[in-house]
This record gives structure tokens, sequence and C-alpha cells, in this order.
């Protein structure tokens, strides 16, 4: 139990006692959840894009809809890394990987659930769409946790090795890293476990999304800066200081 100074018990100063920039978190943490959770969910959808070959390499084909949502996960990462510091990345972190899992619980169970004869969704329809879901959210959860803690690393090492500028190469250089480490995993998984699909249509589809997730990192780079200026601007707030390595070696 924590006490202040003077030993007694601190008290809620309520929603009106939060500064700028704790309000600022919640809602950061509110639009990384609902990205993630939504990325997720939508993330077995597959859409068609164009047909191409270069090279003999098809770069062309279907590709899924999570990707609209998810990497704005990425860009929300690493504006939390740069004012909160790579505790406050972890936090978040951590947060949406507990989300994410009890979302998978309650898809599990509401689709083991028996359908009544007057609902919407049949019973089948039910459980592929929410059900192939759940089984994404294991794939999703194992990829976004190798992905993120990555990106929050490689963010920090690109912050100190420039000591804090140059905001454009540790937001795209981490995002480029950590998104082909989380597409290679979840293709992987989900599509080899669930829908057993050939390893060479995997990877066609990984090539296809990683290319796509990489003009959208830097795409979203004038993104990066605006959030920046404005949460500097707008709200006075600072970034955090680089962080280096502690002497015994911890990050």
């Amino acid at each position: 139990m924590i006490q202040g100074s003077d030993g007694e018990l601190p008290r809620s100063t309520g929603f009106d006692g939060m500064d700028a920039s704790q309000k600022l978190f919640v809602v950061l943490v509110a639009v990384f959840v609902a990205c993630l959770l939504l990325g997720d969910i939508t993330g077995g959808k597959a859409i068609p894009t164009f047909d191409a070959t270069i090279g003999g390499i098809a770069v062309g084909g279907p590709i899924s809809v999570g990707i609209i949502p998810f990497p704005l996960t990425f860009l929300l990462t690493d504006v939390v890394n740069d004012f909160y510091g790579r505790k406050g990345a972890r936090f978040i972190t951590w947060v949406g990987a507990g989300t994410a899992a009890f979302a998978w619980l309650l898809l599990t169970v509401t689709a083991w659930m028996p359908a009544h004869p007057d609902t919407y969704f049949t019973q089948a329809e039910y459980a592929k769409i929410f059900g192939g879901s759940s089984q994404l959210f294991v794939a999703s959860i194992i990829a976004y946790l190798l992905g993120q803690l990555l990106d929050i690393q490689v963010f920090q090492f690109w912050k100190a090795l420039t000591q804090s500028r140059h905001l454009w190469l540790r937001a795209t250089g981490s995002t480029i890293l950590s998104q082909l480490i989380d597409t290679v995993t979840i293709n992987s998984i989900f599509w080899r476990w669930t829908a057993k699909k050939d390893w060479a249509w995997i990877f066609e589809k990984i090539g296809r999304e990683y290319t796509l997730k990489v003009l959208v990192a830097i795409g979203l780079t004038p993104v990066v800066y605006l959030l920046h200026g404005a949460i500097v601007r707008g709200l006075g707030m600072t970034a955090a200081p680089h962080e280096g390595r502690t002497r015994d070696g911890a990050s």
C-alpha cells in the first residue's frame, strides 16, 4: 500500500487533477487498443490488389484488411516512446496484449455458445468469423509482442545514437524492422495453422504486405511530425530524453 510522505494514503484528485500529459496518454492508449483489436478481428479478410510480376516474383494478390488499422499501432507506440519513454511504450504494449487476450477469451466463449434460431448470425457464420478470429488473436499476440518490443528497443537505439535528432529516422527505422518480424510471424502462424495455405502462397503474401507496410510507414512520417508538433506546441510537452543502457546492462 502506497503512502504519502506524511504517512497518509494519497487521495484521488479526480479527472480535474489530471494534467494534459496524463489525459493524452489515456487517449493514446484508447486509440492504440482500438486499432489493435480491429486489426485482429478484421485480419482474416483478404482483399484483392493489383496483379503483377517483377523479375519472376509475384507482387500482386490478396492482402489482409488488418493492414489498414494495425500499422497505426506502431505509429502510436513511437509517439508514446518519444514522449513517455521506454517504460511508457512497454506499458501500452502490455495493456494491448492483455486486452487482446481478454477479447480472444470472449470470442472463444461466445463462439462456443449455441445460437438461437432467430439469431442474426447463424452458429456456423459466427463461428467462422469470430472463431477464426480467435485463432488469429493467438497468432497476432505472438507477432504483436515480438514486433512491439523490438520496435521499442530499436526506436530508443536510434534516439540515443542521434542524440534525439532526426525523428524520421527513429520512427521509420524502428517500424520497418519490427513490421518485418510482425508480418512474417503472423502470416506464418495464422495462414499455415488456420487456412492450411502452402508456404509459397504465404511468403508471396508476406512480401506484398511487408512492401505495403514499408510504404505506409514512410507515408506516415509527416503524420509523426504533425503529432509531435501538435503535442509540443498544443500541450506544451517536451519529448523524453533518450535512454541509453544502464551500467548493469539492463535496458
